[in-house]
């Protein structure tokens, strides 16, 4: 029978139900669960994540296995981080029923994923290459994904499901009307694009948005470290205030001959800056602060 096969089956819709019910799990509102249920789908996107025999994963936000079990049938080694304590207990009896040759390798962890770093997943933290790949829940995808690539430089791609709202404002480019926040942020790190849309039958329950994939891969060169917090806050303060000019928007933090110093018009709006040109005028106004104090010399060693 096709639910007997040791490596080929996936989980379906009665699968699914099943494993919820024997484990005592309804997909919540808090933590934005909703179960994918096609085995196609999560084939596709591990495809989409390029994910070998040699990669080294790590997925937040498991849930019941569905996209688990589709990267271990890869051959890969992975870590699984999960926020729900019974899902976490129950992954490794899903693997193990399922694909029991794939049991040593996958590490489940119960953790919130805004809370992990190397020293809680030691597994990471020998500077080696490795990809994210998940179903992200659609309200803390965007944190989820700044979070970790703040805290480690080697995650060097990704390949994500979320709200088809969130896969286009993380991939937006200067000028569109959806650029911001989340889309100049990523592009600090690498560029992120658009690889597909996921429909709503493939979910239980099913949401009521789309979802979208985002690929993400890390520049080869990462920017200068000790500008990222200033860059940060000039990005947040722009777009907080998206309507108003640089000029008026940054008036508090930014003096007047940073811009000049940076070539940025202060006429402009922060959704037409580049990551490029926010990074300049984070360092403009740096140098522009340290002569002010005369701790210029520094700066511009």
């Amino acid at each position: 029978m096709p639910d007997t096969e040791p490596t080929a089956h996936l989980l379906g819709a009665a699968d699914i139900r099943r494993i919820a019910d024997e484990a005592g799990v309804s997909p919540t509102k808090k933590f934005g669960q909703n179960f994918v249920i096609d085995p196609g789908t999560v084939r596709r996107i591990v495809r989409e994540a390029h994910v070998q025999p040699d990669t080294h994963v790590l997925e937040v936000g498991p849930g019941l296995g569905s996209l688990t079990l589709a990267i271990l049938e890869t051959g890969a080694t992975m870590t699984a981080v999960e926020i729900d304590p019974p899902l976490a207990e129950r992954l490794p009896q899903t693997v193990g029923e399922f694909m029991p040759d794939a049991s040593g390798r996958l590490t489940v962890v119960n953790r919130d994923a805004l809370t992990v770093g190397p020293e809680t997943l030691p597994e990471f933290a020998d500077g080696k290459p490795f990809t994210l790949v998940a179903n992200l829940p659609y309200n803390v995808a965007t944190p989820i994904l700044l979070t970790l690539l703040e805290r480690f430089d080697n995650l060097d791609s990704f390949l994500v499901m979320v709200q088809k709202e969130v896969a286009d404002r993380l991939a937006a480019t200067p000028g569109n009307k959806i650029y911001g926040t989340p889309s100049v942020k990523l592009a600090w790190y690498g560029e992120a694009k658009r690889v597909g849309t996921i429909g709503r039958n493939v979910f239980w329950p099913a949401p009521n948005v789309d979802s979208a994939l985002v690929h993400f891969r890390r520049f080869d060169t990462p920017r200068p470290q000790e500008l990222r917090e200033h860059t940060f806050a000039l990005i947040d303060a722009a777009f907080g205030q998206r309507r108003k000019t640089l000029h008026a928007a940054l008036k508090k933090i930014v003096p007047a001959e940073a811009f000049k110093a940076a070539g940025i018009d202060p006429t402009r709006r922060g959704e037409t800056l580049t990551i490029d040109e926010f990074m300049a005028l984070a360092k403009a106004m740096e140098s522009s602060t340290g002569t002010a104090e005369g701790t210029g010399t520094e700066d511009l060693a």
